[in-house]
Order: C-alpha cells, then sequence, then structure tokens
C-alpha cells in the first residue's frame, strides 16, 4: 500500500491567523472612515456656528451712518473692536453693555463743549442739543420767561460758542414828590399902580408815584412811572398889582414966567402954564358906552373931559381953552401927543361937526378948578 497523503493545503492554525489579521485590517479602515466623517462633522459645524455669528450693526454718530460687521456680543466691545471712541458727555442710544443683536441701529450723539455765563458765573458745559433752547433745557438751567437769552434761544449749537443769561427782574416801589407851588400875578384895575398883595396863600402839593423798576443781573436799567395819586392838590400863591394910574401932578413954579392971571368970561383965574398954537380935535366912545372909563379912572363928561398927553398937561389938571372953556385932563389917546387936546363929545355928530382946530391958546391952571368971582 502506498503512503496515505494529506492534501488539506491549509493549516488549521494558519488559517485563525489569517482571518483575525483580515478583521483587524478592516476594522482599521472603518475606524478611519468614521474618525474622517467625524472630523468633517466637527468642522462643518464649527463653520456653519461660525457663520451663523457673524452680525451687521448700524452705527449713527452725529447722522452719519456707519454699517458695520461684527461677531462681538455687547456695544462696547463692538465700538473697541472699530475704534469707535465714546466720550463721557456723549450720549448713546443702548447702554454699552446691551448685547448687540444683527440688524441693531445703534445712535452716538456727540456732545459740544459750550461756554455758558449765568448767575454771575462762567462755565464750560457739554451739550448734544442742536439749539441753545434745547441746551439749556438738558443743562437745567432754568429760565424765567423775562430772562434775556444771547444768542436768540433758536440758534444752532456750535463747538466753545458763548451763550449769556441775562436775569431779568421787576419790582414796584411807591415814591412820594413834592409839587412846589406857582406864584400867579393878577393886574387889579381897582388897586394904584406899584402896589401889590396877596389874594391866596399858595401850597405845596404831595403826589404818590409807584415806579416799576428793571434789573438786569442785579443792575437797574430802566425806571418808569406805572401809577401816580395826588394826595395833596397843589394851591397856587396869587399876588394882585395894581394897574391904576393917579394923576401926574407937576408943579409948576409960582416964579415961572409962564405964571400968571387971566380972565376966562366971567371968571379971573392963576395959571401956571400958558400954551399957545394948540391944535384942537374932537372924540367920542363908541355907540352906547357913554360913561366908559378914562386913563386917569374918571368917567367920560362931555363938558368936562379932554385928552392931552401927560407930559405937557397932568393928568388930573383943569384948563381953560380961549373959545372953548374949562376943561380937565381925565384921559389920553395914542394921536394925543404933544400941544395937541382932544375934547370929548357924547354924539359923533358933534365930533364931525367939531373937526380940526388949529392955533389956539390953552392956560393950565392945575388940580382945582377956579370959582365964579
Amino acid at each position: 500500500m502506498g503512503n496515505f497523503v494529506n492534501n488539506d493545503p491549509h493549516d488549521p492554525r494558519s488559517s485563525s491567523k489569517s482571518l483575525a489579521m483580515r478583521w483587524k485590517h478592516e476594522n482599521v479602515r472603518v475606524v478611519s472612515v468614521i474618525a474622517v466623517v467625524a472630523i468633517a462633522i466637527t468642522l462643518v459645524s464649527v463653520l456653519v456656528g461660525f457663520s451663523y455669528s457673524k452680525k451687521t450693526v448700524a452705527i449713527v454718530v452725529d447722522g452719519q451712518e456707519r454699517r458695520l460687521e461684527t461677531r462681538q456680543e455687547t456695544l462696547r466691545d463692538v465700538l473697541d473692536e472699530h475704534t469707535i471712541a465714546v466720550g463721557s458727555h456723549d450720549e448713546v442710544s443702548v447702554a454699552l453693555d446691551t448685547e448687540v443683536k444683527d440688524g441693531a441701529q445703534i445712535t452716538i450723539e456727540r456732545a459740544k463743549p459750550i461756554q455758558i455765563t449765568v448767575d454771575g458765573l462762567t462755565k464750560t458745559l457739554y451739550t448734544t442739543k442742536d439749539n441753545v433752547k434745547q441746551a439749556l433745557t438738558q443743562l437745567n438751567i432754568n429760565l424765567k420767561a423775562q430772562d434775556k437769552i444771547f444768542p436768540s434761544k433758536l440758534t444752532s449749537i456750535a463747538s466753545n460758542m458763548n451763550i449769556k443769561v441775562v436775569r431779568v427782574t421787576k419790582g414796584v416801589e411807591e415814591r412820594k414828590v413834592k409839587v412846589p407851588y406857582q406864584v400867579v400875578k393878577q393886574a387889579n384895575p381897582d388897586m394904584k399902580k406899584g402896589t401889590k398883595k396877596t389874594v391866596q396863600q399858595g401850597q405845596s402839593g404831595l403826589v404818590v408815584q409807584k415806579i416799576e423798576k428793571t434789573f438786569e443781573d442785579g443792575k437797574l436799567v430802566t425806571a418808569r412811572m406805572v401809577d401816580k395819586k395826588v394826595q395833596a392838590k397843589q394851591v397856587n400863591k396869587v399876588i394882585a398889582y395894581g394897574t391904576k394910574k393917579e394923576p401926574e401932578l407937576v408943579v409948576l413954579s409960582a416964579d415961572s414966567d409962564d405964571v400968571g392971571q387971566s380972565s376966562g368970561g366971567n371968571s379971573d383965574f392963576d395959571y401956571k402954564k400958558k400954551i399957545t398954537n394948540v391944535q384942537l380935535t374932537a372924540y367920542t366912545e363908541t355907540p352906547g358906552s357913554v360913561g366908559a372909563k378914562t386913563a386917569s379912572g374918571t368917567k367920560v363928561t362931555e363938558g368936562r373931559t379932554i385928552a392931552v398927553d401927560p407930559k405937557v398937561i397932568p393928568l388930573g389938571w383943569w384948563v381953560y381953552i380961549e373959545g372953548i372953556g374949562f376943561r380937565r385932563a381925565e384921559d389920553t389917546g395914542g394921536a394925543v401927543k404933544g400941544n395937541i387936546i382932544d375934547v370929548y363929545y357924547d354924539s359923533s355928530k358933534q365930533v364931525q361937526r367939531f373937526g380940526r382946530k388949529k392955533g389956539y391958546t390953552v392956560y393950565v391952571i392945575g388940580p382945582v378948578k377956579p370959582e365964579a368971582s
């Protein structure tokens, strides 16, 4: 018999080892694939997460808008990221620690320095407002209706501009004013010329005035009277002075060459002065005024009254006119000057008939009429 030959090509031990090797190789491949997939998933997740954290924010500074992209969480970090500084007096629409969301709009108002003078002090303050009125309100500067603002309230704010507030106050005070009396002079025809007397005593008046005073920053600028009341009435002092003319007496010396004696009709009389070449005219008062007063204070009387020039014949003296008779110098006239005598008549017809006569002789006797002898 021949030898028995084993034809099994595989060694049982060798076969187990090969199976193990194949399993390990395949497992490594699977693990590698799983690891690669895991890494890919992680990277995608990171990238997706990173992409989703990116935000767009609008920052408006003094009306100018800037659109920024950021992944920062708070406004403070966003501003720091883009080097946008915020001053201590600037106004930001939200707090700096606010979480910023995509599409948010943030407003920043830059504060401007201004010089404000008020209540005697000048200060440098900061405002984000547009005009003077808004700035004063923001800075808690109280204004009264009558206060003055320079420049005006609606003036636009500019950096380092000067603003002045003038405090205006008004008050009313009472003032007593003494009103002195006036001296009034009144003519009195019944009193002798050159005399005077007090008819009414004067008394000062008293007026109470209300004065409105206006002060600007404590200094008086205007004062005006808004009311007045008479507390005591003023009484004027009245003084009467005389205008009555007294007859002018001219004393002629008895030693004068003009002194003599004459015969007038049935009377002999002494005279002080003789006047020759005298012109005679006649006059009367206006109709209805018979008995009017003369310059000497007497009433005009036909047959007695004549008008003379007092420098030639004294008022109140008697004269003898040749061809006319005795007459008394009682009146004067604007046209009676020098050696002219105006003879009074009651009737204007008699005046017309008398006309103008020249060449008469007149004897000046004196203040007493001669008696018939």
